[in-house]
């Protein structure tokens, strides 16, 4: 599986800020205000997080492999000459 950059680039906000904000704002909220399942809720937010750092990591190692770029075997052909 390999993402597009802009599904690449929304995924990792939503994995990296977004959710975990989420989770931790509904947790501040629910003891405050004595809001329904103040650990169930973040938790659930966290393991689609999780979940979705997996799909990014995934994409990323595929995109890695296909990109390879080998810097042992240079070409001297390729390389200019200085003077």
């Amino acid at each position: 599986m390999k993402l597009s950059d802009k599904v690449y680039d929304v995924l990792k906000w939503l994995c990296l800020i977004a959710m975990p904000a989420a989770a931790y704002g509904y947790s501040a909220l629910a003891k405050v205000w004595a809001l329904p399942y103040a650990t169930e809720v973040p938790e659930t937010i966290n393991i689609i997080a999780f979940v979705v750092g997996v799909l990014i990591g995934v994409s990323t190692l595929n995109y890695n492999k296909e990109n390879v770029v080998d810097h042992d075997h240079v070409d001297i052909n390729q390389e200019k000459e200085v003077g």
